[in-house]
This record gives structure tokens, C-alpha cells and sequence, in this order.
């Protein structure tokens, strides 16, 4: 088709360049006399530095440059921001641990950064990093969160005593304990959300070249936005961010990691800079395992009050959060803000209260991972939720049904101070059930026992809040050529952006899609964005595009009211042209474009190029119910999950099949957390599951075909309707198939399992409730 608008499945218009192999990478990315560098990176969890010595290294062949921590410090480059403020329940402020892009005084993570190598060649850079010699001296080192809180514990930084960060605290204590008080019941429940390493297909890349006119910078670096890297990196170096340019071509998967600021970014950029020559660094995955920020790892209690119905009264959580060794950019909000957003569910629970611990380890730093915070809290309530079905005698289904939140309360304010401004769950349960086909398990269950199987069916009712800047820009330059450029401000990792934006662009100003070209990735380009994260791209990006295409139209009918010699209010525009409302005269948008730009020169109008920026709320609150069957052998503990049905909500929707393979993609991811993925560390803090031979990845064959449909119950808080889709998938999956695995093991006394739940962990389960 060559027009196609809001609601049309239409393919990706990127896949052709993809799967051809013209996509365009960061480490595609080759210039003249390039250097090469290589991080010497500890392999102690936490040591001493005693000394680098690097005199013999820099004599090798080829090696032009070793950069220590201590010459960035002399030369005033300064240390990597955490950007989330954080109080703590006396109202003191969270500890500001420093971070330094080369470690100076202590090794604190495997794989923390030493020393930096710049050479003629990537070999030659290899060789001087063995070479380079670091006097350690190990410490003991603490890897559990839990046990770094107690006494005695390994201290990581003097600025955070008991290497705690934080003591935070969310909801009425009193109000909840009040309930508490008052119970008929109190249901507690005890879970591990495991850290999990991200393993986008690329890896990290940092490529800075430097232009003396100007004295700026360049870093061609695969990002979900470049601005706050520009931002943090000009504040780190010194230097006006005018003086930094960031430009994200391609990018191969993010899921949350890519967002931050890395001390690569750091080291590239100044070693240019210094050499005045380009220098390139390229993870390897050994390295991505190692230090590309990891995510979740957070223990929690929770406990909920209920009355003799099994009505919700109060909700009280306490969670454990492993931050790593360093606060990396945005690690404070995860375990605070964010978890708390979403804890109560989708639930009608009159109070709350969460208290955090946020603790520093011996381990790679933690950020957001897809979800960032509400697979944490979803996880969780939809785990206590179960409970209470469990003990109380009450279907899961059931307890869901008395304490859902109610179309009719809409909007409705949460205990955490969310507003819901939408949504129909029992709607959304009820056809889940039936898609499923929730009342013939029995059959099912039955057909399985023969077969020496056991079968359970798990449910999980998600709510995300998505996030992000409270502004967002587009702007539109129709070209010489016809062709008509769109510049976004937020940034593809491979979601299809480009179809999505090109489909509302189409959709608003009658334009063919193959004149659409979107612009993303360059902070020279586009002087301001929000990024790609919290599921926030269609919504911002789509509100601005709209805004952008009012100021077009409105530009457009005062250039044809200019050509027509009328008046602006007599013309009117469809389907891409503007007409003289009531005859033929009329005149195609890229036309009139062309001829503005004629009119212009003579001070007549303005042109049609148009950039637009608007305020918005970025929050929107999809929402859906998953229902899985699952069977386990055991005999063995091998989990084979047979049925998925899933109900969402995402509003209005843009492009179904995108919203379909979103869901598709968190799915799977939510099924390796469930199953097989674990970051492991041992207690000398080494990363025991740091290799693609130790670390579980979810593949086809683990997961079933996932039986789809929506309900679209459009938000108000945009002018699209729609809510986002990207994590929705990731929130969703692991409590559906922990809770079926579960069900599927209650007969044989299994009460919980954490994740992962591999055939190991569930054969030890069902043995220890068989005694």
C-alpha cells in the first residue's frame, strides 16, 4: 500500500535494510586513522589498588596510549552521575557513592575498569593490556544484599556506611498497620526476583572522534537517546554540551540497558580529545556479561490483611534491593518510585506501605531492564494474590473478582498515588478465562495425570505504568527532493519506530509512505528528545507528531489561502491536499510545500518545515490478563508450557501486529526469568553464569503459540488513546508461569518455587514437600 495509516497492520518498513544486511551499527562506523582501545578490568570483586604500572606496556608496538584512573582525576575529569534523588525516612538524602570511569583506590565488581588502552590495532591493544601490570590486594568481597546489610559485612565505600544507600519508604504506615489490626486474616508471602544479564544481540560500542574547529566531540555509541549522554559526558569532561555530539545509528536491542551513561563513553572521549585522533571500543560479550548494567535482583516480604471474604484491607512490603558496586544512572528509581507505582495491582487495596532497602554489593551495577520496577512489584502482588486463593479455599480467579478495581471508580487514585484513568479488568479477566478456556482444565489436567504429568494453570493480571520526559518534539522538513524528513526525538532499538511514526505521519497529512523518512539518532539533528524507555515512544513521539501536524496544516492552508488569493478560512485539507472549500482548486501538500518555499523567499509565509514541541503526561496504564497451562514431569522437574492465552489492553492501537510481536518478544523474555535466566555469583562476588555456556537464554521451543487479543479501552491522558506496549509481555510473564508451575505442583505439597524454576530447583522442591 502506498498510503496506510493509524490501525493498519502494516509491516516494517526498516526490515527490508535489516535483513539484507544494510543495517547501519555503531561499529559499522569506520574513520580515517582510527585507533583501537581495550579496558584492563579487574578480576577481583573487591580489591585494593596498590599500584598500575604501565611504563612496559606503552613501550610495546603500536600502543600509543595507556590512560589510568589517576590521570583523569588530575586531569579534572570527573565521575559518572546517578540522577535519582532519593530521601530517606529522616528525610537525609541517599548516599553519593563516587564512580569513577577508572577505578583508583579500590576494585569493587569483576570487570571494573583499571586502566585504558589505546593503540595502532586491536591486537596490539590486547597484548599492552596483559601487559599492563595492577598490584592488588584482595579483600573479601559480599555478593548478596541480604548479607551485606548485616555487621562485619565487607564495607564497599566509606559514603555508605553498612553499604546501605537508602532507607526509603512509601504509603501510611499508620493506616496500614490499622488494617492490619483489624484483619480476619494476614496471607505473607517470601519472593526472589533473580538478577538477570540484558544480552541485547549488539553489544556495546563507543566510537569518538574529535574536530579541532570548535573543539568538539563526537561518540557514535548505540543508545535508547543520546541527549542525557551528551548532557552527563559534557559534565564529565568539563566542557559546554554544545562541544558534544552523540549519534545513535542502528541499534541492535536495549531493553532498558542502553539508556545510560557508561564509562566507555567517558574513555573514548577523552582519549580522542587527547590523541586528537579517533578512538573505537567494542564490547566483547564476555565484557557485556561483566558490565553492561544488569537487572531486577531484589528479595521481598509482603504480607496482605484480608477480611473473612477475602476483601483486600492493606498491603505491607518490605523489598531488598542489590544495587551492584556503583549507582549507575537511574538504579535509585527502580527499587523506589518505580516498584512502588504499580504494587497494588490492579486491586482496590485501601492502604499501603513499602520500605526499601537499596544495598551496594560486590557485583556488576543494576539498573532498568525491561519493566524497570513493575515486573518487580507485578510479580510480587500477583504472587500474593495466588496465596490467598491458596489458603483461603477461594479460585485465583475468584479473589481477582472481589477486589478488582471497578470500571465505575474510574478514575481511580491507588494507596501509592497512582491515577488509573482508565480500564475495564473484570472485562479483560472474563475474556481471558474464556479464551483460554478456563471451566475444560479439568479435561485437560486429567489427560495429563495419565501421562504420568501434572498440570497447573497460572493467571497474572498486569498493570504497567509507562514513563519517561514530560515533553517530546518532532519536526518535519519536506526536501528538495520530495522526499519529506521527520526528526523524533526518541530512538529505536528495533520496535519499529520508523513504520509506527511513518504510519501516523501518513495517517495525519495524506502522505504516501514511501515519501516518509524518519530521522532519529543525531543530537545535532535534533537539538532535544526524551529517549526511548518506559514504553514511551508511541506516546510522547505520537503526540508530538499530531501537535507538529496541526502547526503543518494550519501553515498550509494560510500558503494555499496565499496562492488561491482566498481567505485561510475557505480552504480545506484531506487526503494530503488543500482545497478551496466548495470548487476543484486544489493543491498536494508537497507541492504547496515546494511553492512556500518560493513564497517565503519573497517574505510572503513561512515555509511548511515545522518542529514542535508539547507537553504531555507520558503515563499510561496498560493493562491485561495472561493465563497459562503448564506441565511438569516429576519425575525429572522439565516444565513444558502448553497453553498461553493473553488479553491486553493498550488503548487505541497504532499498528496491531507491532502491539501482537511486542507482546510476543516480553513474553519470552518473562519466560527466561521464569525458567532459566540467573545472573550467579559466588560469595567472592565472581559471576559464575557470566557466558552464554552458563547462562540459560530462553528459545522457541520453550514457549508455546500464544493465542492474542485485545480490548481496546482507549486512556485519557493523550490524543491518541493508546498506551504503551513494549514491556507489557516481560510484566506479565513470569507470575503466570511461576503461579501455573505452582498449581501444577500443589497435590505434592509444593507451596512456592523461585524463579528460576529449572528442572533442578523444581525436582528439589517437590522432594523437600515429600520429605
Amino acid at each position: 500500500m502506498t498510503k496506510f495509516g493509524i490501525a493498519q497492520a502494516v509491516r516494517r518498513v526498516e526490515d527490508v535494510r535489516f535483513i539484507t544486511g544494510h543495517g547501519n551499527y555503531s561499529d559499522d562506523h569506520q574513520f580515517p586513522d582510527q585507533l583501537y582501545s581495550v579496558v584492563v578490568r579487574s578480576p577481583h570483586a573487591h580489591a585494593t589498588i596498590l599500584s598500575v604500572d604501565v611504563e612496559d606496556a606503552k613501550q610495546m608496538p603500536g600502543v600509543v596510549d595507556i590512560i589510568t584512573g589517576q590521570e583523569l582525576v588530575d586531569a579534572g575529569v570527573s565521575g559518572l552521575p546517578s540522577l535519582w534523588p532519593v530521601k530517606n525516612k529522616d528525610g537525609s538524602g541517599r548516599a553519593e557513592p563516587p564512580h569513577l570511569a577508572l577505578a583508583v583506590d579500590k576494585a569493587r565488581h569483576v570487570g571494573d575498569g583499571i586502566a585504558f588502552v589505546v593503540a595502532e590495532s586491536m591486537a596490539a591493544a590486547r597484548d599492552a593490556a596483559d601487559a599492563v601490570m595492577v598490584d592488588y590486594d584482595p579483600l573479601p568481597a559480599v555478593s548478596d544484599a541480604r548479607a551485606a546489610k548485616e555487621p562485619g559485612a565487607p564495607q564497599l565505600h566509606e559514603s555508605a556506611p553498612g553499604n546501605l544507600c537508602f532507607d526509603f519508604e512509601h504509603g501510611n504506615k499508620a493506616e496500614t498497620e490499622a488494617a492490619f489490626a483489624k484483619a480476619d486474616k494476614v496471607v505473607r508471602v517470601e519472593v526472589i526476583n533473580q538478577r538477570v544479564v540484558a544480552n541485547s544481540m549488539e553489544a556495546r560500542v563507543a566510537i569518538a572522534t574529535y574536530e579541532a574547529e570548535g573543539d568538539r566531540v563526537t561518540v557514535y555509541t548505540p543508545t535508547q537517546g543520546g541527549w542525557g549522554i551528551k548532557r552527563q559526558l559534557a559534565g564529565c569532561l568539563g566542557i559546554e554540551a554544545d562541544q558534544v555530539r552523540v549519534v545513535t545509528p542502528d541499534v541492535g536491542g536495549g531493553f532498558g540497558m542502553k539508556l545510560f551513561f557508561y564509562p566507555e563513553h567517558i574513555l573514548s572521549a577523552y582519549a580522542a580529545r587527547k590523541l586528537k585522533r579517533p578512538v573505537r571500543w567494542t564490547s566483547e560479550r564476555q565484557e557485556a556479561f561483566l558490565t553492561d548494567t544488569q537487572g531486577r535482583d531484589h528479595w521481598s516480604y509482603a504480607e496482605m490483611a484480608i477480611d473473612g471474604n477475602a476483601k483486600f484491607l492493606g498491603l505491607r512490603v518490605h523489598t531488598t534491593a542489590n544495587l551492584g558496586g556503583y549507582l549507575s544512572t537511574m538504579s535509585c528509581l527502580i527499587p523506589t518510585a518505580a516498584h512502588a507505582k504499580v504494587l497494588p495491582g490492579v486491586y482496590d487495596v485501601p492502604t499501603m506501605y513499602l520500605d526499601v532497602h537499596g544495598v551496594l554489593t560486590n557485583t556488576t551495577p543494576v539498573d532498568a531492564y525491561r519493566g524497570a520496577g513493575r515486573p518487580e512489584a507485578i510479580y510480587l502482588i500477583e504472587r500474593l494474590v495466588n496465596r490467598i486463593a491458596a489458603e483461603t479455599g477461594i479460585g485465583p480467579e475468584e479473589v481477582r473478582r472481589r477486589n478488582f478495581v471497578q470500571p465505575e471508580q474510574m478514575p481511580y487514585t491507588t494507596a501509592t498515588g497512582e491515577k488509573y484513568d482508565s480500564g475495564d479488568f473484570p472485562r479483560i479477566m472474563e475474556r481471558a478465562l474464556k479464551e483460554a478456556d478456563w471451566d475444560g482444565f479439568a479435561a485437560r489436567r486429567a489427560e495429563s495425570e495419565a501421562r504420568g504429568w501434572k498440570r497447573g494453570r497460572g493467571i497474572a493480571y498486569y498493570v504497567e505504568a509507562t514513563a519517561g520526559m514530560p515533553e517530546e518534539s518532532a519536526a518535519i522538513r519536506f526536501e528538495d527532493d520530495g522526499m519529506v524528513s521527520i526528526f523524533v526525538g526518541t530512538q529505536s532499538n528495533g520496535q519499529g519506530h520508523e513504520t509506527a511514526f511513518t504510519q501516523i505521519v501518513s495517517d495525519r497529512l495524506g502522505l504516501d509512505a514511501e515519501r516518509i523518512r524518519i530521522v532519529m539518532g543525531d543530537t545535532d539533528a535534533i537539538p532535544t528528545g526524551g529517549g526511548t524507555g518506559g514504553s514511551r515512544s508511541l506516546v510522547s513521539t505520537g503526540t508530538a507528531i499530531n501537535k507538529m501536524s496541526d502547526t503543518v496544516i494550519d501553515k498550509g492552508k494560510a500558503a494555499a489561502a496565499e496562492l488561491f488569493e482566498t481567505n485561510a478560512l475557505d480552504i480545506e485539507f484531506g487526503e494530503g491536499s488543500f482545497r478551496v472549500v466548495g470548487t476543484d482548486r486544489a493543491i498536494d501538500i508537497v507541492d504547496l510545500a515546494e511553492k512556500a518555499k518560493e513564497m517565503a523567499l519573497a517574505g510572503q509565509i513561512e515555509t511548511l518545515d515545522t518542529r514542535e514541541t508539547t507537553a504531555l503526561n507520558p503515563i499510561t496504564y496498560p493493562n491485561g490478563c495472561h493465563v497459562a497451562e503448564i506441565e511438569v514431569d516429576p519425575a525429572t522437574g522439565r516444565v513444558n508450557i502448553d497453553r498461553w492465552s493473553v488479553v491486553d489492553d493498550f488503548g487505541r492501537v497504532v499498528n496491531p501486529l507491532f502491539v501482537e510481536s511486542q507482546v510476543h518478544g516480553g513474553i519470552v523474555q518473562g519466560v527466561g526469568q521464569a525458567l532459566l535466566e540467573h545472573a550467579v555469583y559466588d560469595e567472592d562476588g565472581q559471576l559464575v553464569a557470566g557466558s552464554f555456556m552458563d547462562y540459560g537464554m530462553p528459545r522457541a521451543d520453550d514457549v508455546p503459540y500464544f493465542t492474542f487479543n485485545r480490548e481496546e479501552i482507549p486512556c485519557q491522558s493523550n490524543m491518541l488513546g493508546t498506551k504503551g506496549c513494549g514491556e507489557a509481555g516481560c510484566v506479565a510473564g513470569p507470575p503466570v508461569v511461576i503461579n501455573g508451575i505452582i498449581d501444577a505442583l500443589s497435590d505434592l505439597g509444593v507451596t512456592t518455587i523461585d524463579m528460576p524454576a529449572t528442572p533442578q530447583a523444581i525436582w528439589r522442591a517437590i522432594n523437600a514437600a515429600q520429605g
